[in-house]
């Protein structure tokens, strides 16, 4: 009995690898992003938005004919102009903050019936895992505040760690048995408030600092 139970189960595991499918690719992002700024005083605001570059690679893991685990590990930037009232000088300042960001996602995957020939709709929901990796305040790596004349390291105005979510929608196309192009468009939101310098170094209270992005998901699975 225990021999029958123990080849039912490793027949099972056989087929469960068998019928999964990994469809593993490159993509490249070009992103439009801004930083949703706030503050309970000094007015804190976002003002500009940046152009952003990324790209990574994709693995999507397949549990069903049209459902897929999508997961990956990207590189991308972030970040984007804000200003507030520094009441040292008694004049508004502006920073321009541009941030580099290492993102592991993990999203669902949904896929469409052929729409058209080898076509296909996906859409994609769920989030990433992003750690700050490097980053610039008005493109130098450190920082002399104006108030204060103190030099800090600009990667250190923010924390390393963001969680977000992100959504999006697209289309692929299969060129070949085991090649598909792809091109979409995504949402990304960060969660976490991602100041590290506003409040602890100059006081300023209730200080919001949040990552958003929009991207043109563009990319090659083989």
């Amino acid at each position: 009995m225990k021999k029958v139970l123990l080849s039912l189960l490793l027949s099972g595991a056989t087929l469960g690898v068998a019928s999964a499918q990994v469809e593993i690719g490159l993509k490249v992002s070009p992103s439009i992003t801004h930083l949703r700024a706030g503050s309970l005083e000094n007015g804190l605001q976002n003002e500009k938005a940046k152009l952003g570059i990324g790209g990574g690679i994709i693995v999507d893991y397949f549990f069903g004919e049209n459902y897929a685990f999508g997961t990956g590990l990207e590189l991308t930037g972030k970040g984007g102009t804000i200003s507030y009232f520094d009441p040292a000088l008694n004049r508004r300042e502006q920073q321009k903050i541009g941030l580099q960001y290492l993102q592991v996602p993990v999203t669902v995957k949904l896929f469409t019936n052929d729409i058209a020939t080898d076509t296909k709709l996906y859409f994609q929901l769920g989030g990433s895992l992003n750690a700050a990796i490097a980053g610039r305040l008005g493109g130098e790596k450190y920082y002399t505040d104006p108030a204060t004349q103190e030099k800090t390291k600009a990667a250190k105005h923010v924390i390393i760690p963001d969680v977000g979510l992100r959504a999006g929608f697209g289309v692929e196309r299969q060129l070949g048995k085991s090649t598909r192009v792809l091109a979409g468009l995504s949402y990304h939101r960060g969660l976490l408030n991602i100041d590290n310098y506003f409040e602890d170094e100059r006081g300023f209270r209730e200080v919001e600092l949040k990552n958003s992005e929009f991207a043109l998901d563009l990319g090659m699975k083989f």
